[in-house]
């Protein structure tokens, strides 16, 4: 094993890392806003992924997919967030879990009936089917690269947006403190509205940027799920800063794990989410209870 081969791994990690963040920062942002334990997250992952292979064979071009299935995705969240969600806020977790657990087997059986139980691909886009040549031997894909820009551009738009806007300063404000954020007369209804959509788009977004890389097949949701609320954990419930560390951390471990010691793979990430629970129970960049 040579440099070239761990700067794949590491380019790999990062890229993966990206992803995650988009996944996670809504997931975040729901539960510490919200108060909402959203198991359902996932499924607008799954959803973005399965509406880039649809409108992709329609239009022919995964740029215009993204463009017209990112409205759709984010219209599909606000109908959710308005007529179930919302009757939820003053309710226990408990019935949270069961009706976004609800809402995992209606999107999954829906899926079912308009696309089949058959695994698809994307095709890359022809422009960003190249790759970049690090050794002799070794090259990598212009399309991997590409994904991370794209999502360091978001991230960097998301951390504008949250630091230098009126809207940024609501969402901060509910994640410190909803109760404060009521009496002081914000609209929190529209709030959670747009905190949901805005989750909900995140999540569809990475679907559909990673359909090329990764296999469009059933119930791929549930599996992001899980990793993204060890993102959520690690890097402290509610903050986007937290989500990004996390994010990178667990995309590293992930990557790295599958190929230094691929017989414990699967527990590397759940080991390094006890490791910094250890440490700092309430996260990376959490409050202190």
């Amino acid at each position: 094993m040579d440099i070239s081969f761990f700067l794949i791994q590491a380019l790999n990690g990062v890229q993966y890392g990206f992803l995650l963040f988009l996944v996670a920062s809504g997931l975040t942002l729901i539960f510490g806003i919200m108060g909402v334990i959203n198991l359902a997250h996932g499924s607008f992952y799954m959803i973005g992924a399965y509406l880039a292979y649809w409108l992709t064979g329609l239009t022919g071009s995964l740029l215009l997919a993204i463009l017209l299935g990112l409205p759709l995705a984010v219209l599909t969240g606000l109908a959710i967030e308005r007529f179930a969600i919302s009757h939820l806020y003053t309710r226990d977790h408990l019935y949270q879990v069961l009706l976004t657990y609800g809402l995992i087997l209606i999107f999954n059986e829906m899926q079912s009936i308009l696309w089949g139980n058959d695994l698809y691909g994307v095709a890359i886009p022809e422009m960003l089917t190249g790759s970049i040549r690090l050794t002799e031997t070794q090259s990598y894909p212009v399309y991997r690269l590409f994904v991370s820009l794209v999502c360091i551009l978001v991230a960097l738009g998301m951390l504008l947006t949250i630091q230098k806007t009126r809207l940024g300063m609501m969402i901060r404000a509910g994640a410190s403190n909803r109760e404060m954020t009521q009496i002081l007369g914000l609209n929190i209804k529209q709030l959670y509205a747009i905190v949901f959509g805005a989750g909900a788009g995140l999540a569809a977004f990475a679907g559909m940027m990673a359909a090329p890389i990764e296999a469009v097949y059933p119930g791929m949701g549930e599996g992001i799920l899980i990793t993204s609320f060890v993102v959520v954990v690690i890097g402290g419930i509610g903050s986007i800063k937290g989500a990004f560390f996390g994010a990178m951390l667990i995309g590293l471990a992930d990557t790295f794990g599958s190929v230094l010691v691929p017989d414990y793979s699967g527990i590397v990430i759940y080991a390094l989410m006890a490791l910094v629970l250890l440490w700092r129970p309430q996260g990376l960049f959490g409050q202190r209870v």
